[in-house]
C-alpha cells in the first residue's frame, strides 16, 4: 500500500511493488471495506484499473477510510502479477 486519494464517492488505493499488474485470487477481490464519516466500515465494491483499486458502496457517497484484509483471520485476494500478496492494510486512525 501506498496511499488513497478519495474521487467522489469512491476511493482509489494505490501500491509499491506492483510489478506489471494486480491480480484478483479466482478473479474476486475479497477482503476490501470502505468507511464514510461516521467510521462504520462496509464490505467494498473492489474493482482493478490497471495498477490501483478502486473502491466503492451504494449506501457510502463521500467515503473516508479503507482497510484491506484488516483482521485476525483476513481474506487474501490481491496479489501482483509475480503472485506476491498485497500486505493487509488501512487508512484510517480510527
Amino acid at each position: 500500500f501506498m496511499e488513497q486519494k478519495v474521487e467522489g464517492n469512491r476511493i482509489r488505493i494505490f501500491f509499491k511493488h506492483v510489478n506489471g499488474g494486480l491480480v484478483a485470487k479466482n478473479n474476486e477481490l475479497k477482503g476490501f471495506a470502505i468507511a464514510g464519516s461516521n467510521k462504520k466500515f462496509v464490505w467494498a465494491n473492489a474493482m482493478i484499473d490497471g495498477e490501483t483499486i478502486i473502491l466503492s458502496h451504494p449506501s457510502i457517497t463521500e467515503p473516508v477510510a479503507a482497510r484491506y484484509a484488516w483482521g485476525d483471520n483476513p481474506i487474501i485476494s490481491l496479489y501482483n502479477k509475480e503472485n506476491l500478496p498485497a500486505s493487509p492494510f488501512r487508512t484510517d486512525n480510527f
